[in-house]
């Protein structure tokens, strides 16, 4: 009776407990694939307009605008998202650059992009586009595949928050209220003498 009690235990905590995926990172073509293609709602940073996911391991540095500056493991990431493209639902153009180390266009989740990785001296510039945001690093090689992957993360996890955006865009937002002062209204002149005027 107890070992079958025992057996029983085990495949409860078996069936129910916790499953473990694991992400194939032998290419950048699967680690690609395989992460934007999940549907993905966390988030743990937050700007005007945009929140996204920052995985583990990856650190905010610090915000301009609409760019971020992150770090992990020695290496910089420049995040923008480009709020104007999302707003007017601008379309991407990209075709793919054969002398580049890496290019490839990129459309999952009906969300398009391109991965170009580019040989610059002796490091690598990685651009990642993806879901009207942009990752830039300057990378060794021996990194290339973990920047792609936390890019990936962080591009998959990007989501607009439209109200606040159309605030931030509207023409009157960002419009200066100028008003017309004149400093000689209360003065008259006087052959190039400038005096008050009496009341």
């Amino acid at each position: 009776m107890k070992n079958k009690t025992i057996l029983v235990l085990v495949l409860v905590f078996l069936v129910t407990g916790c499953t473990v995926v694991r992400i194939d990172t032998s290419t950048i073509d699967n680690t690609i694939n395989v992460v934007l293609s999940k549907k993905n709602n966390l988030y743990n940073r937050i700007g005007k307009g945009y929140k996204y996911y920052i995985p583990r391991g990856v650190s905010y540095i610090d915000t301009n605008e609409f760019n971020e500056e992150l770090y992990s493991n020695g290496v910089y990431y420049y995040l923008y998202i480009d709020a104007v493209s999302y707003f007017h639902k601008k379309q991407l153009e990209y075709n793919i650059d054969k002398s580049a180390f890496y290019s490839k266009k990129i459309d999952i989740n009906d969300k398009t992009g391109y991965l170009q990785i580019t040989k610059k001296d002796e490091k690598y510039l990685v651009e990642f586009v993806y879901n009207y945001s942009k990752i830039e690093s300057l990378v060794d090689k021996d990194k290339i595949e973990e920047v792609v992957l936390n890019s990936s993360y962080i591009l998959s996890t990007v989501k607009f928050n439209d109200n606040v955006i159309k605030l931030m865009l509207d023409e009157e937002y960002f419009t200066n209220k100028e008003e017309k002062y004149d400093i000689f209204e209360k003065l008259g002149q006087n052959n190039g003498t400038t005096v008050l005027e009496d009341k």
